[in-house]
């Protein structure tokens, strides 16, 4: 430990001193011998390096703190105090490798991170490893378009609830970030549904200013896409189709009632709620499963009413709906007003004239390719 005592002696007049080239080389130097030995050091050396390294990193330029972190970065046992001090950098060139690599960051450093500093910093973040559903919340409500589209092509994000339905909303205005969700594997099926409506609808508007006098078989082409689309993703599916097989035996011995619809709603099934709703109601699953989809509830009481639903598994519908946002108060009372108002007779007649305007919109479809085993 000579080299390290003699480092020592020398810490203090480097720090006392006014020449940054000289505190610059004795970072490097302490740098140098910190490394030699990475992965050896004890717990007392590791907190001995941290507060040399802090005492030295305040007081050298831009340059000799970006290369510090950059080599830094990738160490297992690099010091946590002054991790996080690079991390807080205001220079990205700083903050950026040690955001982007450094293990010896936690969930609240990195969280706190994306709370408070700039976009390069949660541009940075995005590029990690691993994000935590936590992490990525943040970086969807606080990151612009690049930090979207990054956390969203990261095949290490892992999403909660929240965080893919207001990713998937913001997607509904921009190409990218939907062709990026959409090649992902791990987002719900109920949102991807949801993604192509917006996308389906955002490309309807386009061409329907572009030829108004085609709207017709606009509307008919887009529903025909929307139509196919989901057909070969329920027949992709495996569960879906145990799962289907199992709720019609159900509902031709009379068997489907609202117990069974509440346990795959309390599951957040979303391909059983779907089915489930589609034989209670006797609508095309693919009208149901858009109606799911989509952020207006309307649809989603006449259903529930012409099934004969009660007011509790109503609500569960529109909160499963909600893909995991609270349903506010004030809106849950306008919703149960609007659903004592409507009578059941009422709900299925209209339901009745609902089954036909699909049945007149809907263009021929195409066979689902066959189911792969």
């Amino acid at each position: 430990m000579k080299s390290q005592e003699s480092l020592i002696d020398q810490l203090e007049d480097a720090v006392s001193g006014k020449s940054l080239a000289r505190r610059a080389d004795m970072l490097k130097r302490v740098t140098d011998l910190f490394l030699c030995s990475s992965g050896t050091h004890s717990p007392a050396e590791i907190d001995l390096f941290d507060e040399v390294m802090t005492r030295l990193v305040d007081s050298v330029e831009v340059a000799a703190r970006a290369q510090f972190g950059n080599r830094l970065a990738d160490a297992a046992d690099a010091p946590g105090n002054v991790m996080r001090l690079l991390a807080f950098d205001r220079a990205i060139e700083v903050a950026g490798p040690v955001l982007s690599r450094s293990e010896r960051l936690s969930d609240e450093d990195l969280i706190r991170n994306a709370e408070t500093m700039s976009q390069d910093h949660l541009l940075a973040i995005s590029k990690r490893r691993e994000l935590k559903e936590g992490l990525t919340d943040v970086l969807i409500t606080r990151g612009n378009r690049a930090v979207l589209v990054s956390t969203a092509t990261n095949s290490g994000s892992r999403f909660s609830p929240v965080g893919v339905s207001s990713l998937v909303e913001k997607a509904g205005s921009d190409d990218t970030l939907a062709l990026s969700i959409w090649a992902r594997r791990d987002i719900p099926r109920q949102q991807m549904v949801r993604l192509f409506r917006q996308a389906s609808e955002g490309l309807r508007l386009q061409l329907e200013a572009a030829n108004p006098l085609q709207v017709g078989s606009i509307r008919a082409a887009i529903t025909l896409a929307s139509e196919h689309v989901q057909a070969v993703a329920r027949a992709g599916s495996s569960d879906f189709r145990l799962l289907s097989g199992y709720l019609k035996d159900l509902h031709s011995s009379d068997n489907l009632d609202e117990s069974v619809l509440d346990e795959l709603v309390r599951e957040e099934n979303f391909d059983g709620v779907a089915a489930a709703l589609s034989l209670m109601c006797d609508l095309p699953i693919g009208t149901v499963e858009r109606a799911l989809a989509q952020g207006r509830h309307e649809q989603i009481l006449l259903f529930a009413r012409a099934a004969g639903l009660s007011w509790n598994t109503t609500l569960a519908l529109i909160r499963f709906q909600a893909c995991g946002q609270a349903v506010a108060q004030p809106e849950a009372d306008q919703y149960f007003a609007s659903y004592s108002r409507m009578r059941v007779k009422t709900a299925q007649t209209a339901l009745q004239f609902y089954r036909l305007r699909e049945a007149s919109d809907r263009p021929t479809m195409p066979m689902a390719p066959s189911s792969r085993k």
